[in-house]
């Protein structure tokens, strides 16, 4: 299939900002460019994925091993989603550079886009974030120098860095917990008429690992893993569809262990599950040598569709899985598909797609979390912000961009700040210091990060209702000494706290707090708030200059953290 596709402005990417005659060019950045020649591509004339994964692969780990200055191995690769195909002819532009180092890993973006070099048309393939680690050299362990972003576009990616991170350190264990929790509430495989035995789309191969499939320090390019495995999945799709497959997303895998030349590289795929337009295929890599056992290398999660010649996705036929491991896989597929939307449509769509209440439960609760913070991170790496009013050394500043209005106020409180953020992190003190916090009450504390509350405001109005918001309060401390404490905020919706007739109930789409240390006595607090119309009445005379509330109110806020810095200093740090 031909690739189409709408032309791209590289410029406005979120991964990659170009400056303008490149004047400026981030040092880690490297740029691969290759035109997909007939030994690239399938027999439908499209570039294999297998290979475009060689490149990426290949892109990145020069661009992590210029920052580290040794050699580095792939550690682990996030989910993966191909917006297109490429056909013959076109041309590859592959962008990698390293967006943030921390002890001895690094995450690397990936930007992928493809030119048709007779029309001058680019359009975007796919974007990825892998992580590399650094060899440990003769001298020992690596310790990698710091990323120092001089965009805001790097700003933004170096923030965010630390967030996804995060979701990797905890993504096995998550999966873990939310495929028991889901299978067990699927019940019985359903049994279809005319459906096709799993076991007819088993595939196992076995591959040697050769000189060229190495690096120079004779470790398996991660890279040509991900090709192999790609390959006995698309056998395994053709075989329940007899059709051509085109592979649409990788879910994030972590690689388990190292392969070296010499490996035989044992491969395993099969269908676990179909769904009515597309189908998930398993995928296991296993090592050996000589008469060693098994290792295992790494296993990944493919979704492949069928196009018709004008493509249209095609209706796939049911499977009927094997008894034992095959039910097993067959119904954690099924949970892996929400979990699969639950990430795509929390995590990889723009804040603006995102309604402003999303349903909260648990199977959520990571992504949710992940996108509260995410979104005050974006906030905060802005730097266009109107200073528009100063009073008693606090400062409001304003933001309008694409007809919604940001706020945020500044001010320095003479409070350590991870003091501040304890005393900051419990709505249901806030009352204490903002008149706009009526009633605060905690729902419930998913775990030690996030916690659920319910928020009354009065009205703005004589005689009219009040207001009450149920919130997601997310805490973050610093990762390192360049990230401040954050407490994000956001709205969701409960099934046990629907709204009832004594309140409107008030949306917040992203607010909270950033808190940096600037000495070990001296705090900058700036808060932020992404008005909604449940908020704007609330700040509106303050943003129209007729007020100066918002200086009372923060005042009120400095003067409630100093008279409270010391109730925790007796405390202990399991306390805390």
């Amino acid at each position: 299939m031909t690739s189409k596709g709408n032309d791209v402005d590289d410029t406005q990417d979120p991964l990659f900002c170009q400056e303008a005659e490149e004047v400026y060019r981030n040092p880690t950045e490297l740029k691969m460019s290759q035109i997909v020649l007939p030994c690239h591509a399938n027999h439908c004339g499209e570039l294999s994925v297998g290979q475009l994964l060689k490149w990426m692969d290949s892109t990145a780990c020069l661009s992590a091993e210029r920052h580290a200055g040794c050699s580095c191995i792939t550690a682990s690769v996030d989910d993966i989603h191909f917006e297109h195909t490429i056909g013959v002819g076109k041309v590859v532009n592959i962008i990698a550079k390293v967006n943030r180092a921390f002890t001895s890993s690094m995450e690397v973006g990936i930007l992928v886009n493809c030119e048709d070099l007779y029309t001058d048309r680019q359009w975007k393939v796919c974007h990825a974030f892998a992580t590399f680690v650094a060899r440990r050299t003769e001298a020992g362990k690596v310790q990698l120098k710091q990323v120092l972003p001089r965009t805001q576009m790097e700003q933004m990616e170096y923030s965010l860095a630390a967030e996804r991170r995060r979701m990797r350190l905890i993504h096995a264990e998550i999966i873990t917990d939310l495929l028991s929790s889901s299978t067990a509430q699927l019940g019985e495989c359903q049994e279809y008429k005319d459906a096709v035995r799993a076991e007819r789309t088993r595939v196992e191969s076995v591959e040697l690992v050769l000189p060229p499939h190495a690096n120079h320090q004779v470790s398996t390019f991660g890279g040509q893993i991900m090709a192999w495995m790609e390959n006995v999945a698309t056998i395994a799709a053709s075989r329940l569809c007899n059709a051509h497959p085109t592979l649409r997303s990788i879910d994030m895998f972590h690689f388990r262990g190292p392969s070296h030349i010499g490996d035989r590289l044992v491969l395993k795929a099969i269908v676990n599950n179909t769904f009515k337009h597309s189908m998930e295929v398993g995928v296991c890599a296993e090592a050996y040598q000589g008469g060693e056992p098994l290792r295992h290398i790494n296993s990944a999660f493919m979704t492949f569709e069928v196009l018709d010649g004008d493509g249209k996705q095609c209706t796939l036929p049911r499977i009927r899985p094997e008894p034992v491991d095959g039910k097993r896989r067959y119904q954690e597929a099924v949970a892996r598909k929400k979990i699969r939307l639950d990430r795509k449509y929390i995590i990889s769509c723009n804040q603006t797609e995102v309604p402003v209440s999303v349903p909260w439960d648990p199977s959520n609760q990571i992504y949710l979390s992940y996108n509260n913070v995410s979104a005050l991170k974006l906030m905060d790496t802005r730097n266009n912000w109107v200073l528009t009013f100063e009073k008693n050394k606090v400062r409001l500043y304003t933001l309008e961009e694409n007809h919604v209005l940001c706020f945020k106020v500044e001010m320095h409180v003479s409070v350590p700040a991870e003091q501040t953020f304890h005393l900051l992190s419990d709505l249901r003190r806030r009352k204490e210091w903002d008149r706009h916090y009526e009633e605060c009450e905690m729902i419930t504390q998913a775990d030690e990060e996030d916690t659920l509350y319910r928020v009354a405001a009065p009205s703005v109005s004589k005689g009219g209702k009040g207001q009450d918001f149920i919130l997601l309060a997310s805490r973050r401390k610093p990762c390192d000494a360049r990230d401040p404490y954050l407490i994000a905020l956001r709205s969701v919706t409960l099934p046990t706290h629907l709204p009832t007739e004594d309140y409107t109930r008030g949306e917040v789409l992203c607010a909270g707090f950033t808190i940096w240390e600037e000495s070990s006595t001296v705090t900058k607090i700036t808060y932020y708030n992404q008005a909604t119309p449940g908020v704007l009445p609330y700040i509106s005379t303050d943003i129209a200059g007729l007020s100066s509330s918002f200086s009372s109110t923060f005042s009120a806020c400095s003067h409630f953290l100093e008279a409270n810095k010391d109730s925790l200093a007796a405390l202990p740090p399991s306390a805390l």
